[in-house]
C-alpha cells in the first residue's frame, strides 16, 4: 500500500529499515520496519527526516484543535487534540494505552477519543512500517503497519508514532529510556514511557507553541 500524494506531504517513523525500494520524496520515510514478516532484526539505518516534517505535522494538529477551542471561550487551559480509532480496529486497546501513557504524562494537552477528529489512526501492510502523515491542513493520521507491531512492541510503536502528533522529532541514537529514539535501541526495547526531558517539550511546545500559532492565525484573520 502505497501512500497518497499530498500537497504538503510530512511524513515521521521511527528510523529502522530493512531492504527497502526507493520511494518519491513525498513518501513516507521508512519506520522500524521490516520488510517481511520473518525477517530478522533489522539494520538501523536513519531515515533522515527534516524538523520541518514535525513541525507541518503537529501545525496542522494545533489548527484543527485551536479552531474547536475557538467555538468553546471556556475550555481548560489543557488542549484537547481529538483522534478517531475507527480505522484501527485491531489496534484500538493499543491505540488506549498509548494515548493513555501520554495523558497520565503530560498537563497542557489532553487526548481524547471522539467524532470529528484532528488526526486518525490506520492499520495496514505497509513495508515501510508505520508513520505519521499529514497534508498540512489538518488531515493528519497515523498509520500501524501489521508486520512491525509483531516484530516490535506495539505500545512503543503507538506511543512513538503518538508523540509525533504532540510534536517530537525522531532521535535515532538516544537511549531506550528515550521513547522518541524509537527503533534505534532494537526490538529488544519495550519502553513505551516518554522521559521527563520528552514530557517536558511536550508541555512547552502546546503552552508556548500554541499561544504563538494563535497570534499568527489572528494576524491573517
Amino acid at each position: 500500500m502505497s501512500l497518497p500524494k499530498l500537497a504538503l506531504s510530512a511524513t515521521i517513523g521511527l528510523g529502522l529499515a530493512a531492504t527497502l525500494a526507493a520511494v518519491p520524496a513525498s513518501a513516507a520515510t521508512p519506520d522500524h520496519a521490516t520488510a517481511q514478516r520473518g525477517a530478522a532484526t533489522a539494520a538501523y539505518t536513519p531515515s533522515g527526516e527534516e524538523r520541518a516534517d514535525t513541525d507541518a505535522f503537529i501545525k496542522a494538529v494545533m489548527k484543527s484543535a485551536l479552531a474547536k477551542r475557538a467555538k468553546s471561550p471556556s475550555a481548560t487551559a489543557a488542549v484537547t487534540v481529538t483522534y478517531s480509532a475507527s480505522q484501527a480496529p485491531t489496534f484500538r486497546s493499543v491505540i488506549a494505552r498509548s494515548t493513555q501513557i501520554w495523558n497520565s504524562a503530560v498537563s497542557n494537552v489532553k487526548l481524547q477519543e471522539g467524532s470529528n477528529p484532528d488526526f486518525t489512526y490506520r492499520e495496514g501492510n505497509d513495508p515501510r512500517g508505520s508513520y505519521a502523515s499529514t497534508d498540512g491542513h489538518g488531515s493528519g493520521y497515523v498509520f500501524l503497519d501489521y508486520a512491525q507491531n509483531q516484530q516490535y512492541d506495539s505500545t512503543r510503536v503507538t506511543a512513538h508514532e503518538t508523540g509525533h502528533v504532540l510534536g517530537l522529532p525522531d532521535h535515532y541514537q538516544g537511549p531506550c529510556s528515550e521513547l522518541m529514539s524509537g527503533g534505534g535501541p532494537g526490538p529488544s526495547c519495550t519502553n513505551s514511557q516518554p522521559n521527563q526531558n520528552e514530557i517536558n517539550r511536550v508541555n512547552q511546545l502546546w503552552a508556548n507553541g500554541l499561544a504563538s500559532l494563535e497570534k499568527k492565525l489572528a494576524k491573517t484573520h
